[in-house]
């Protein structure tokens, strides 16, 4: 193959809490394709129902993100280009749990109210890994049930501009937290570079999400990742974008949440004029009436949503980012074919 790679698993000591603020493990070349372990958002201390977070995880160290990647020629202005090649689960168990004042249904710090927290339980999901399954097992009764294994990141992204360190929780401009389940493999993302070598990092590997993360937790699992970083010069990507075959995708990440929506939303329509040659009011009402517009998070420091746009419709003549995606999905059938 003609692109190198690197492996790379964190030893504890390694482990990134947040986006920005953190010497690179490593300096890369754009190009590269990486394969990495990551650890489970609550790096791998709760193992077992009686592992409640509360106890065994201190705050604000959760969320710990593999990397920062130096991706060398990054320059302020470009964009990174990172494919998910392929997301496995490295462990036949994941987790989830319910944490005090978190959540999307439950009093926060930034939601007071008197009433008492919700109950600190934990789920352990049995995961396998041949079958694509995770089985949900009821805390009470005795109710199970298999679901479709869907691994994603919810957290990927680089470091935040204006000299800000952010922690690994939180979603914003430089990607981050965002828990959308859209980040699984197949995907490619877009990042505007902020930093010299873009400082990218990865981590929150989930077996599978509900839209929304409604609890906060997802089915929470350590993750064998391959990805494929490259760089494109000279394009500005202000908030992050990401491809599929069949969809192209915009986030925003803001509280409230038709702040988040709005972003997601703007940026789809500047996108689509700028891909189409057509003005911005149409835009506005093609996408108005072509739009999906999931929830990742309503959990988190800001909330995330998605706009999502069927690419058929666009016509086949539209490539973002110089066909990048088409490029990246290559590389990773050759990638995956020479395995």
């Amino acid at each position: 193959m003609k692109n190198s790679i690197v492996s790379f698993t964190p030893t504890e000591e390694q482990l990134c809490w947040t986006f920005g603020g953190r010497e690179p493990v490593m300096e890369i070349d754009p190009g590269t394709i990486l394969e990495v372990f990551t650890e489970d958002c609550f790096a791998g201390k709760v193992r077992a129902k009686t592992d409640l977070v509360s106890e065994v995880c201190e705050f604000p160290f959760l969320n710990p993100q593999t990397g920062p990647f130096y991706l060398k020629g990054a320059e302020v202005g470009d964009t990174v280009v990172a494919h998910f090649i392929d997301i496995e689960p490295a462990r036949d168990w994941a987790v989830s749990t319910t944490v005090p004042l978190f959540g999307a249904l439950t009093s926060t710090h930034l939601t007071a109210t008197l009433q008492d927290p919700l109950p600190e339980i934990v789920w352990i999901w049995e995961l396998d890994r041949q079958t694509r399954q995770c089985r949900f097992r009821s805390d009470v009764g005795e109710f199970s049930v298999e679901l479709p294994m869907d691994p994603m990141h919810g957290t990927v992204g680089v470091a935040p501009a204006n000299l800000e360190v952010r922690s690994a929780l939180v979603p914003d401009a430089h990607g981050g937290n965002m828990d959308t389940p859209e980040l699984r493999a197949g995907v490619t993302c877009y990042f505007g570079v902020n930093v010299e070598g873009a400082l990218f990092s990865l981590g929150d590997g989930h077996a599978r999400q509900g839209e929304g993360e409604s609890c906060g937790v997802a089915v929470e699992c350590a993750m064998n990742t391959v990805v494929y970083l490259d760089l494109i010069k000279g394009a500005p990507t202000p908030w992050p974008k990401l491809e599929s075959d069949k969809y192209l995708m915009t986030t925003g990440s803001a509280r409230p949440l038709e702040d988040a929506f709005r972003i997601a939303q703007v940026e789809m329509v500047d996108w689509v004029a700028s891909l189409c040659g057509i003005g911005r009011m149409d835009a506005y009402q093609l996408v108005s009436q072509l739009v999906e517009s999931p929830l990742a998070n309503v959990c988190d420091t800001n909330y995330t949503s998605v706009a999502k746009v069927d690419r058929h419709y666009l016509g086949d003549i539209i490539t973002p980012y110089g066909d990048a995606h088409r490029l990246a999905r290559q590389v990773g059938h050759d990638y995956l074919a020479a395995r």
